[in-house]
């Protein structure tokens, strides 16, 4: 007889850190880590692209575009199928798709050819971040979820700085093709390697697979127990109410919309500011009448404020807590926009957007890899973060061609006066309406057992 709960959240939450964690961390950052260097090679590509005449502006517009309309297809997809077929297959089908649309890429005859498969690996890009940073959140106690969330983050955007680096070397002496090739070889090692990644126990007992989650909990136990000694004992949850299927307009139920809507937002300002402004700035270079060379000289430096971030998210997250801690570093970043705007010269626009990165990507680390997929339960986890997603990166495919309008008008400074006015709006909202989830379990979280969702321990009992 198949038993009605395997209490798969607490047991998973009592473990200790351990060798276990660490394999899936890296499982999940090794795919994770090719799929931001394949969206970041962008940046240095496009450059190449437009100082040969490769491409234009209004090209070079419609490739971001069709980046994010792919991102807004995977994204959206990647939810649904998540929820449905599981973590580990969806991780490893998406990791395929752009891996192998890569090589299309490098291959392309034409630019029109290139925008093509750009949409293609648009799919298995979003879809990635989707189900990435969400398996891990169900892999890691509470204790420690935002630091790991964090951590994996640092994984992942640590190939801003090592896409702009080689792109500094590769791209003006063996081309821009290569910079593809080497996300298709990259990726299918990855893609080998993560079938040791182990199916979520709390998915799989919230699809009803009891038997599953019993033996994948049991054999994650043994693991365990074999590197750090005895488990210490967990608290029994009771057995789950029966659920009718779960669908999409759950995220708009009374208990959950406020969640969702905060969610949306974050997303929509992160990729705003991501695709907006950091993807763009080797092309604002150029067209500054830099070289290709030093364009991506000065951009290498600033785009060490990625790796630099996700570090500092990883030391504040849990410290800070996620609600506090994106309404200060909104801020912060905001002042540092304005700062960027009204640089007197290059060097000190270096040296100031490398702070900017840096914010940028603490707010990724508590955001994206934290934060959203704390909101959602496990029965719809993917699904909110890849609605919310979508909804981010329906922004995306708008804003290059609001970048490319704004500069026209004013250069950069208009650029960056739309970037810290949704920075401030983010703050602003986040601060009202959002939920601070900062070492709760999982369950705990999860609406329907709260009795508020004002973030205080009280309302987040039963």
């Amino acid at each position: 007889m198949t038993a009605t709960t395997v209490n798969a959240g607490p047991r998973m939450d009592r473990l200790p850190l351990a060798g276990f964690h660490r394999r899936v961390l890296w499982l999940i950052g090794a795919g994770m880590f090719f799929d931001s260097f394949d969206i970041y090679l962008a940046g240095g590509v496009l450059g190449a692209l437009l100082h040969s005449g490769y491409s234009d502006m209004a090209m070079n517009a419609t490739f971001i575009s069709m980046t994010f309309v792919g991102m807004i297809i995977g994204s959206f997809a990647a939810g649904f199928l998540g929820d449905r077929f599981g973590r580990r297959f969806n991780f490893r089908f998406n990791l395929a798709l752009f891996g192998l649309a890569s090589l299309g890429a490098a291959l392309s005859p034409s630019m029109q050819w290139l925008v093509a498969w750009r949409l293609i690996m648009g799919i298995g890009l979003a879809a990635e971040i989707v189900v990435g940073y969400a398996t891990l959140t169900e892999f890691v106690p509470p204790d420690h979820r935002g630091r790991w969330g964090a951590l994996l983050s640092l994984i992942t955007n640590s190939a801003l700085f090592a896409s702009t680096l080689l792109g500094y070397i590769i791209i003006p002496t063996l081309g821009w093709r290569w910079m593809f090739g080497l996300v298709f070889a990259g990726s299918m090692i990855a893609w080998y390697f993560q079938r040791l990644l182990p199916e979520s126990p709390r998915w799989l007992e919230s699809v009803g697979r009891m038997d599953e989650a019993e033996r994948s909990l049991k054999a994650i136990e043994t693991e365990v127990t074999a590197q750090t000694g005895p488990l210490p004992p967990f608290v029994a949850a009771p057995p789950p109410a029966k659920r009718a299927q779960v669908r999409v307009w759950a995220l708009f139920g009374k208990s959950v919309i406020r969640r969702t809507l905060v969610a949306m937002l974050m997303n929509v300002v992160m990729n705003c500011v991501i695709y907006g402004f950091v993807a763009w700035v080797p092309s604002f270079l150029v067209k500054q009448g830099l070289s290709v060379a030093a364009s991506l000289g000065y951009t290498t430096f600033m785009s060490l404020g990625g790796p630099v971030g996700a570090f500092l998210g990883f030391l504040l997250s849990d410290r800070l807590g996620r609600k506090r801690g994106i309404v200060i570093v909104s801020l912060v970043a905001a002042a540092l926009g304005v700062g960027y705007a009204y640089a007197p010269a290059v060097w000190v626009a270096t040296v100031i957007g490398f702070a900017l990165f840096t914010c940028i990507y603490i707010l990724v680390a508590l955001i994206i890899a934290v934060y959203v997929p704390e909101l959602f339960p496990t029965e719809y986890r993917l699904r909110g973060t890849g609605v919310c997603t979508t909804v981010g990166r329906v922004s995306s495919v708008i804003v290059p061609y609001v970048v490319v309008a704004l500069y026209a008008s004013g250069g950069v400074g208009f650029v960056l006066a739309l970037l810290v006015g949704m920075l401030l709006l983010q703050a602003l909202v986040v601060g009202v309406a959002g939920v601070e989830t900062n070492l709760r379990s999982l369950e705990i979280l999860a609406p329907d057992v709260t009795a508020a969702d004002d973030g205080s321990v009280a309302a987040l009992r039963h």
